[in-house]
């Protein structure tokens, strides 16, 4: 599909307009004007209040096309683990000698996995990990003995899904490379994962909107109605 330059936005694209999820991503794909493959995020403002425990949702769900992004993955574990980490693909693992660095300032990896026993040293570094979004968490499977699985979940396409103090979820579905058909799967699957998690307070509407857009595009509104 022919990129378009900025200044054609208008001939594509009305901002006030709700689109079709289709009609959606094709304008995506369509005013993506940067010369490098663009990764494609989502916007949803749900009705949840997450200063309520149930409706703070923390949930993570694969994308059956995956993300398009190579992801780096430091797993903290001790004894066999650490080389069940590595045979599964894991960047890095360790334990001592990874906390210690992460002490002294590096965090050049994109996600941290952990194994219970290493929760208690690593809970220390929180004001460290918890800015960049890098603390493991149960609830997002990063916690977890079987580091294999884990590793094989993130690498494949693994994408957390966190509700922040607005009630809006802010995750990746994919590349503006991706077929339509794949970023609209990626975007059905991340929609009915976060549908099934509708905390049982809830009244009334639960989605209240959503949009999407490239990395250097501006956000199309999407019809939450044409999501299957």
């Amino acid at each position: 599909m022919a990129k378009i330059k900025q200044k054609s936005f208008d001939e594509f694209y009305d901002k006030e307009v709700i689109y079709d999820l289709s009609n959606a991503v094709e304008i995506v794909k369509k005013i993506s004007t940067a010369k490098f493959d663009e990764t494609v995020d989502l916007s949803i403002n749900l009705n949840v209040d997450p200063r309520h425990a149930e409706e703070n949702i923390r949930i993570s769900t694969s994308l059956p096309n995956g993300t398009g992004k190579k992801v780096v993955l430091l797993v903290l574990a001790q004894g066999p683990k650490v080389q069940e980490a590595l045979d599964a693909g894991a960047d890095y693992c360790g334990n001592k000698d990874y906390l210690d660095k992460i002490k002294g300032g590096w965090v050049d990896v994109d996600k941290i996995i952990a194994t219970p026993d290493m929760m208690a040293e690593l809970g220390k570094l929180g004001k460290i990990l918890g800015p960049k979004g890098l603390m493991p968490n149960p609830k997002s499977g990063t916690v977890t003995m079987d580091v294999a699985k884990a590793v094989a979940d993130q690498k494949a396409g693994m994408v957390e899904l966190r509700v922040e103090k607005t009630g809006i979820v802010h995750t990746v579905c994919g590349k503006v490379s991706f077929d339509s058909s794949a970023l609209i799967e990626n975007i059905s699957v991340i929609y009915n994962s976060l549908l099934k998690s509708r905390p049982p307070s809830v009244k009334g509407q639960y989605f209240v909107k959503m949009s999407m857009s490239s990395t250097m595009g501006p956000g199309v509104k999407i019809n939450i109605n044409s999501i299957g």
